[in-house]
């Protein structure tokens, strides 16, 4: 199969559960959404510039970097045909931890029985991302203690919605749940004080920590 990676590159993990650690970075190109927040909008367009990449060029590439925690990302990199042989591929080195990143519209009972199966880091897109109706609610069925449900809140109805879900489905006893802060819309001190208030016991505020070293709108990083 042929990739098409707009970006790779090594950096921190800017969030999630290895947030601070070095990582692999492949960003493929395309999306089915268009959330209002969207830091990668360039990454969506039609006419982005790409690199082919097969998934044996990718293996090499990530295994010539020395590190050993990938990040496939987008876009929705799901999306990508053939991206179950990319999967597949990177499953096979056991020394590999790889954490895809996906948008919540996308089915993940596919990607789950893949023997070492990635982590997945999967968003709930909440009501000012003008991308809720997107969201599968069934994917919470295929989550384990691997993977990740982040929200990212531009608001406070961002957080209620955020904890109406959490409660409805019982994630904190399924899996790992982080709300993020839409850069700029709303304080980190607003969410943590919502947490107070409603005991948010198992959730935990993260921040995009590339944005804190870096420049917010610098690429490859």
């Amino acid at each position: 199969m042929q990739f098409k990676v707009v970006e790779k590159f090594v950096s921190i993990n800017g969030e999630g559960q290895r947030v601070g650690q070095l990582a692999v970075f492949i960003r493929l190109a395309g999306c089915n959404l268009s959330c209002s927040y969207c830091d990668t909008t360039w990454a969506n367009e039609e006419h982005v510039t790409y690199e082919l990449m097969s998934e044996e060029d990718i293996y090499v590439y990530i295994k010539s970097t020395g590190i050993n925690n990938i990040t496939l990302t987008g876009g929705e990199p799901l999306l990508a045909q053939g991206i179950i042989i990319l999967l597949q591929e990177l499953a096979r080195d056991k020394e590999l931890y790889v954490e895809i990143e996906t948008n919540g519209s996308i089915p993940l009972n596919q990607f789950v029985k893949i023997e070492n199966a990635p982590s997945f880091t999967m968003d709930y897109k909440l009501p000012s991302s003008h991308m809720e109706n997107h969201m599968l609610l069934d994917n919470f069925k295929d989550l384990t203690q691997k993977d990740t449900v982040k929200f990212v809140c531009g608001d406070r109805e961002d957080l209620e919605k955020a904890k109406l879900i959490i409660d409805k489905f019982q994630l904190v006893d399924q899996t790992n749940l982080y709300i993020s802060p839409v850069f700029g819309k709303i304080t980190l001190e607003d969410i943590v004080d919502f947490m107070k208030e409603n005991c948010l016991n198992g959730v935990t505020l993260q921040m995009q920590l590339h944005k804190i070293v870096w420049d917010q709108n610098k690429r490859g990083v």
